[in-house]
């Protein structure tokens, strides 16, 4: 009898663990919810990391095409920069030699007025404009102030002597005008 009750709980034991309890298929479906849930909110989160990513790279392309955009128009006022020494070289000259009665040295004025003139216009089309200061109100974002004198019928400020124009490029300004102004007392 003794063996048959030993039998009896051997085929329990085995019946046991061949049938899952309410408890472990509670546990079972429970742990299929979780790597549910896992996996949804890993979908969330690559779906996320990936806007993240896509909006980044947007980012940069604008950035990358303003820089560019800077680059094509400003990347040659090093280059304008030295040639505006050879225009003011120019106004020097026709400055000293325009005053006289000698008709070679008028000739040779044109041509040095026409050669200015022509290089003028070349470096407007890349963008470099003159600053206008003379008769015009000082302002410092634009003026370089080397002194100021008294002058009767000029406002207070005024510009009234330009020593060296200022320029812009493409409304940047690469140098200001250095320039004297009236004093009013």
């Amino acid at each position: 009898m003794e063996n048959e009750v030993k039998e009896g709980e051997a085929e329990a034991k085995v019946s046991q663990e061949k049938e899952p309890s309410e408890e472990s298929k509670a546990e079972a479906v429970s742990e299929t919810e979780d790597k549910g849930h896992d996996e949804i909110k890993d979908s969330e989160n690559y779906k996320d990391k990936y806007y993240y990513v896509v909006a980044e790279m947007q980012n940069m392309q604008k950035r990358f095409d303003r820089e560019k955009q800077n680059l094509l128009k400003y990347g040659n006022e090093k280059v304008l920069k030295d040639v505006l020494d050879v225009v003011d070289n120019f106004e020097r000259t026709l400055g000293f030699i325009s005053d006289t009665d000698d008709k070679k040295v008028k000739n040779i004025v044109v041509g040095i007025e026409m050669i200015q003139k022509q290089l003028l216009e070349a470096l407007e089309k890349h963008g470099l404009k003159k600053v206008d200061a003379m008769g015009e109100s000082f302002d410092p974002n634009y003026h370089e102030a080397l002194g100021q004198e008294e002058s009767e019928g000029k406002k207070d400020e005024e510009v009234i002597k330009v020593h060296q124009n200022g320029y812009m490029l493409n409304d940047r300004l690469i140098r200001p005008a250095k320039v004297v102004i009236a004093k009013n007392n």
